[in-house]
């Protein structure tokens, strides 16, 4: 019979008890059939959000794991940890390897040009200004250094040969004098007329030893415009050799000199200033030849395989970044459509591993660095400096990576979370302090530059008030004040006193303090309940350990060497 609420009516019921039913599904399946079937799907959906929630906590407890965690937990070599050692140790090879060349290098260069400074500067002494004051000293300078040039091969110890074609009109040396092209002084009358238009006049001569030499004497009828002279100047180029490079194996160097005596007279003040300019550019020899040296790749082969480590960690380092951007879009999507709720900034960016970012600058800089050397041993390029660049700030780069492995010991974490901690509190201090330390500058610069040489340029004035800071030449920079005049002199004493009280005494022991302040914060959370993020709450709610087996994947699955390796 038909039941007065939602019952089943059994199958025994005629067709007229159905028909007088109440129940209102007739022919349809029996409402206590239908939620016995919902049921299980329920309860099949629960446990797949479940299981898909810890799947998702394994792969964040596995993704913030240490290479030795992942190890125990996947059985898997740490094969970039393996990668980093390696490229620590050839890079920092490299980097020696070629200090040594460098050095060799930059030691030519400057000796040459101390030699220069003792052939065609009369009268030249180490570390003294040159300065003439007298027509006749300033003649005796110039045809002095043309005719060391012209004796060169005759007086000098080093084996130098001429560049001939390089000055005027074809010859070796260029001899020129720039000038107003109208200067009329009268200190008589306090009366001037100058055209400020500039005039160059010039001529070359050759040395003795070419065959296009003219009369050689003219450079002695040379009338110099005192009256209106900016400058005088002797060009010329010189060739040498450095063999010194045999001692680490390698093909000795070919060097173009182009030497520039200045005598510069813009001031007009009656002291003219002598100096010489040496810029060094380095070439393949042609035919070298060096007895018992065979042609050795050993440097070239190193580089290569620099080279091809470092794209090698590059592309893993990019790899694990792109890995952590796909982790945290899928943690970012289960919370909100889980939980209802977003993700803090602060939380995504932990997913955003600093350290690899530096990595993979540190090894663009290397293969950059790489390609250079490589074009520089081979005599294609000379640009020293910029290799140098490169290669000094990834070997920086690379050991300071290495905090990164030791940051995974608690003991050894100390400096890392310190810098952590503080870094924000000491950008906004450095901020304020620097609007004082360019105050101080610019004063400096404008009221004890043409007094003092520390203080004649901005770059030179933060450097001697850096050093102040550091306790460095206070006595040597009080002293030279006392030449200026009285009231500049008192000004001074203010201005040392009152920068060094400020920084020394304030400035730089609140800037100890906050670092001492982070340290203390530290080691106090160390011994308190250290508040835990949502990120990493989440996670912790996985009790699966690294050794539990959880971590692997299905056996016989495939490892491809680049992209599908978790490390």
């Amino acid at each position: 019979m038909a039941s007065s609420s939602y019952t089943c009516i059994h199958d025994g019921a005629t067709e007229k008890d159905r028909l007088l039913s109440s129940v209102a599904n007739y022919g349809g399946p029996c409402p206590n059939a239908l939620v016995g079937s919902e049921a299980p799907h329920k309860q099949e959906e629960e446990e797949e959000e479940e299981e898909e929630e810890e799947a998702l906590r394994r792969k964040l407890k596995y993704f913030f794991m240490s290479p030795c965690d992942k190890y125990h937990a996947k059985g898997r070599k740490p094969f970039k940890l393996g990668l980093q050692l390696l490229k620590i140790i050839i890079v920092t090879v490299q980097l020696v390897l070629f200090g040594l060349s460098n050095q060799m290098v930059v030691t030519f260069k400057e000796e040459n040009t101390a030699t220069f400074k003792h052939l065609f500067l009369e009268g030249y002494e180490d570390g003294a200004p040159q300065a003439v004051h007298t027509r006749d000293e300033m003649y005796s300078r110039v045809h002095f250094a043309i005719q060391q040039y012209m004796a060169l091969p005759q007086i000098s110890l080093g084996q130098y040969a001429y560049v001939l074609g390089v000055g005027v009109e074809g010859s070796a040396l260029s001899l020129c004098q720039r000038y107003y092209r109208r200067g009329t002084i009268d200190p008589v009358n306090d009366t001037f007329d100058i055209d400020p238009h500039v005039d160059t006049e010039c001529i070359g001569l050759n040395p003795l030893t070419s065959s296009l030499a003219p009369a050689n004497s003219d450079y002695k009828n040379f009338t110099l415009q005192f009256y209106k002279l900016i400058n005088v100047t002797i060009d010329f180029q010189l060739k040498a050799i450095n063999i010194q490079t045999i001692i680490n194996n390698e093909i000795p160097d070919c060097y173009t000199f182009a030497i520039t005596i200045v005598m510069d007279n813009r001031a007009h003040s009656g002291k003219v200033k002598i100096s010489l300019q040496n810029q060094a550019s380095i070439q393949e020899c042609k035919d070298p030849n060096v007895s018992g040296h065979a042609d050795s790749y050993a440097r070239e082969f190193l580089d290569v395989l620099v080279a091809f480590v470092c794209l090698l960690s590059l592309l893993l380092c990019g790899r694990s970044i792109l890995r952590g951007i796909v982790l945290q879009h899928e943690y970012v999507q289960f919370f909100k459509r889980g939980l209802g709720r977003s993700v803090s900034w602060g939380e995504r960016m932990e997913f955003i591993n600093g350290w690899y970012i530096l990595l993979i600058v540190s090894d663009m800089f290397t293969i950059i660095g790489s390609f250079i050397k490589i074009g520089i041993e081979s005599k294609n390029l000379s640009s020293y400096d910029m290799c140098g660049i490169l290669l000094g700030t990834s070997t920086l780069l690379v050991w300071v990576g290495v905090i990164r492995y030791l940051s995974f010991f608690q003991k050894y974490n100390i400096l890392i979370v310190t810098l952590r901690a503080a870094f924000p509190n000491v950008i906004r201090f450095c901020c304020c302090a620097a609007a004082i330390y360019m105050g101080y500058c610019f004063c400096g610069w404008i009221v004890l530059g043409p007094y003092h040489t520390k203080f004649r340029s901005l770059s030179t004035v933060s450097e001697c008030l850096f050093s102040l800071i550091n306790g460095d030449d206070m006595f040597v920079t009080f002293h030279e004040m006392e030449k200026s005049g009285a009231l500049v002199w008192i000004f001074s004493q203010v201005y040392l006193y009152t920068f060094i009280s400020l920084f020394i005494y304030m400035v730089l022991s609140l800037f100890i303090a906050l670092i001492t302040g982070a340290y203390d914060t530290i080691m106090a959370q160390t011994q308190d309940t250290v508040r835990v993020s949502d990120l990493h709450e989440f996670i912790a709610e996985c009790m699966d350990t690294p050794s539990s087996g959880k971590f692997r994947g299905p056996e016989g699955s495939s490892c491809s060497f680049l992209c599908c390796c978790n490390w």
